[in-house]
């Protein structure tokens, strides 16, 4: 039989071990102490499963589901994935765009910006790729536009519209928010609204940092990327303007909407925001292509900066002339001191830079036959 000293010896050995044990770690007892996480509310807990529900529950009540992407040709910036990889995982920013889109053009300095920013702290961006012309469906083309634009997040193509039409998408760009529990909690349409849209961002990963019980690591700040195109689209007064005869209801001499070769000239006056031709051009549905070497375009519009979106089976030299002179000290990024651009490659060329919005005469010299002119847009 133990002796009474014995007793008591061993005892305190035990209350000590049982100390040693819980402050070490090796056991952390539940408890309602402030700064200890309850056993019931672990992840995985019947407790945590059932706040999980009622949290998509009430989210229901307000928001979409997100659906899935259905892929129309190829992944870029990665191989093969599905938004169900990400979703209780990441927060997912849905972008629909196509590469010679000089309105997702402006948009993928801020996209590329909140990935660098957001990427290590639950943010995955998902270019949706739906192409407007038959030349945005070709891979390397996309790729190439993809480069050029600096885009590092996964792109996946849309080329039969399937993924644009599950989310009833119209236009480009549009934004679509995911956040952890695969509901759509912001959109966005067009250009601008970054700052709310990057507050949303940064809602849906806090959130996510909640639910997953990590470190609170989300800025506050909003990102003004360097490289913006500044754009006031009330002093814009040009529309979007299509050559092919799909959509060249814009087309001021000629016929509208009829395929095939046309014999043109210029009429006197000429109209704002009409667009005209000179010389022969064979019309497709989705451009208007110079017959001769003598070709000619003009148009008269509001605006500050002039795109053209433009092909050519072979280089294709143009001369840009603005209000009757050869453009220089407004002439764009593409356009040589001289005035010219060589087009050749399925792509958006920047024709003008002004310095202020106003009202000016834009001519294009066509210097040999062969190119392909789908539109004129205007910033």
């Amino acid at each position: 039989m133990l002796t009474k000293n014995v007793v008591l010896g061993i005892a305190l050995v035990l209350i000590i071990g049982t100390i040693w044990y819980f402050e070490t770690g090796k056991i952390k007892p539940a408890s309602n102490t402030r700064g200890e996480i309850l056993a019931s509310n672990l992840p995985g807990s019947a407790s945590a499963v059932a706040d999980a529900s009622l949290r998509r529950a009430e989210k229901a009540k307000k928001y979409g589901p997100a659906r899935e992407i259905t892929p129309g040709g190829g992944f870029i910036n990665g191989g093969p994935f599905r938004l169900k990889d990400f979703i209780g995982k990441k927060v997912i920013l849905l972008d629909f765009w196509t590469y010679s889109c000089i309105n997702c053009q402006r948009t993928t300095p801020y996209l590329n910006a909140w990935y660098a920013k957001y990427k290590d702290r639950g943010l995955v961006i998902v270019g949706v790729h739906t192409p407007e012309f038959d030349f945005e469906k070709v891979y390397d083309n996309v790729v190439k536009g993809t480069r050029d634009l600096g885009i590092t997040y996964p792109v996946v193509q849309d080329n039969n519209y399937a993924t644009w039409q599950t989310y009833e998408n119209q236009y480009w760009p549009h934004e679509y928010l995911i956040d952890i529990d695969g509901y759509i909690v912001h959109d966005h349409i067009g250009e601008g609204g970054y700052d709310e849209t990057e507050r949303a961002i940064q809602a849906a990963l806090k959130e996510r940092e909640q639910v997953l019980g990590t470190e609170d690591n989300v800025s506050n700040d909003i990102t003004n990327p360097a490289d913006v195109i500044q754009l006031d689209s009330a002093k814009v007064q040009s529309p979007e303007t299509y050559f092919g005869s799909a959509r060249n209801e814009y087309l001021g001499n000629g016929a509208q909407g009829v395929t095939g070769v046309q014999q043109l000239l210029l009429p006197s006056p000429i109209q704002p925001n009409m667009l005209y031709l000179d010389g022969s051009w064979d019309f497709k549905d989705q451009y208007a292509k110079s017959q001769s070497s003598n070709a000619k375009m003009v148009f008269r519009y509001s605006a500050k900066n002039v795109y053209f979106v433009a092909s050519a089976s072979e280089p294709v030299k143009i001369t840009v002339m603005e209000d009757g002179e050869v453009v220089s000290r407004d002439r764009g990024s593409d356009v040589s001191p001289d005035g010219t651009v060589v087009i050749q490659a399925n792509r958006l060329y920047k024709l003008i830079s002004g310095s202020d919005y106003g009202q000016h005469t834009l001519e294009i010299m066509v210097n040999s036959p062969g190119l392909q002119a789908y539109t004129l847009t205007f910033g």
